[in-house]
């Protein structure tokens, strides 16, 4: 027996980047059906003409999913002005691309900002008002870059990546809740974003109401994965039976390996210049944009010290970067009272071999050297010697340690 569909009559829906581009088209398929829409968007003055369109009732506000104040006002708005929240289409999203280790570090972070924040932020905030009514749907656009890695654009890939599994954990959260969940997955989209990138005999470009007639489908008959176009789903299935070499030869077969790596960049230049200024204080005279350049510019040269090293300043590299202890951490256990029976032992190799194994070394107070170290027990004389494992790394430090006092040592 069919599923009947779940009515959007009246529903109260917040879209993210709603202004233009698939958030636009799925704005407009919802409001056909009813759905009272609050289009959230950077720019404030395109999102207030976009929600104009969609007739009585819409809303146009400013957002910027980066910040959490912003979304926090942007839903108490919609909240105040349409009613409570139904559903939440978190669609915010940039995709400069390129390769990799020519990507400025401000393009991944904002892109990280805006694609995984801003979906992580609307998520949080969304979830509690829905779990208290025990109603509510919240969509992630992601894609499938989020099920591949693509050439040039491994940071966005990164991030669809972690999109679906953002989704799939929090709808493993929600279960039981009356909350949903579904995380859509476009191919490349014929919008701005997409613009630019060829036309491969594995990826045909697709229209921003065929991704919008998806999304209206998944909230009228619930399901987690939206795959758009459908039949991908099915090519997906079959592409993880392959081993990794096939799926790859199989992709550069379908030139897909080309659709991020090889495109028109004239034809892409005014979304990656827009891409680059969109996050706020990004405006022309400051940051990457200013002089014209792209979202991406070439890499930054690392910043070499000049002086002597400042050595009394312990580093933040021990601590928490996995590399064992830096220079002032080992003279700090240098400075600690021996153990109990124990003699002093001078800690070395706080150059790299002590950050690698010396770090480690330190923290137990024994010297990183495969040969026996001799040790005085406070009874039994100096050479007790106890040896194990093989040079190299903390398994194989010679045990260091005397033989603990028996019985018999007490009673004598």
């Amino acid at each position: 027996m069919a599923k009947e569909p779940r009515s959007l009559q009246g529903k109260v829906v917040a879209i993210t980047g709603g202004a233009r581009g698939i958030g636009k088209a799925t704005a407009k398929a919802l409001a056909r059906e009813g759905a009272v829409i609050a289009i959230g968007d950077l720019d404030a003055e395109l999102a207030r003409a976009t929600a104009s369109e969609l007739g009585e009732g819409s809303v146009g506000l400013e957002l910027d999913v980066t910040r959490r104040d912003s979304f926090e006002n942007f839903l108490d708005q919609v909240s105040e002005r349409l009613g409570p929240l139904d559903v939440i289409i978190n669609n915010a999203g940039i995709m400069p691309i390129g390769p990799f280790a020519e990507e400025d570090d401000a393009t991944a972070k904002r892109m990280i900002d805006i694609n995984l924040h801003g979906v992580i932020t609307g998520t949080k905030l969304a979830i509690p008002p829905m779990v208290q009514r025990r109603t509510g749907h919240i969509v992630n656009i992601a894609s499938q870059a989020g099920k591949a890695g693509v050439p040039g654009g491994a940071t966005y890939c990164a991030t669809k990546h972690a999109v679906v599994g953002l989704s799939e954990a929090v709808r493993a959260e929600l279960r039981g809740t009356g909350v949903e969940v579904s995380v859509v997955m476009p191919a490349v989209v014929n919008t701005e974003l997409g613009s630019g990138l060829p036309d491969t005999p594995g990826v045909k470009k697709l229209e921003p109401e065929d991704v919008a007639n998806e999304i209206v489908n998944a909230l009228k008959f619930p399901k987690f994965d939206v795959w758009v176009p459908r039949s991908s789903a099915a090519i997906s299935t079959v592409m993880q039976l392959l081993p990794r070499r096939g799926r790859e030869a199989v992709g550069r077969l379908l030139n897909v390996d080309k659709v991020l790596a090889e495109p028109d960049k004239g034809a892409r230049a005014a979304y990656e210049e827009r891409a680059a200024r969109s996050e706020p204080g990004l405006e022309p005279g400051k940051g990457e944009s200013g002089s014209g350049k792209s979202a991406r510019s070439p890499p930054r040269a690392s910043p070499r010290r000049s002086g002597p090293r400042d050595r009394s300043r312990p580093t933040d590299r021990g601590s928490h970067g996995g590399r064992g202890l830096g220079r002032a951490d080992v003279g700090d256990v240098r400075r600690r009272p021996p153990l109990a029976g124990l003699e002093p032992v001078h800690v070395v190799g706080s150059g790299r071999r002590g950050r690698a194994a010396g770090g480690c070394d330190a923290l137990l107070g024994l010297q990183p050297h495969p040969a026996p170290l001799p040790l005085q027990d406070a009874r039994n004389g100096p050479d007790r010697r106890v040896r194990g494992g093989a040079p190299g790394g903390l398994g194989g430090l010679d045990s260091r340690l005397p033989r603990p006092p028996s019985l018999l040592d007490r009673a004598g």
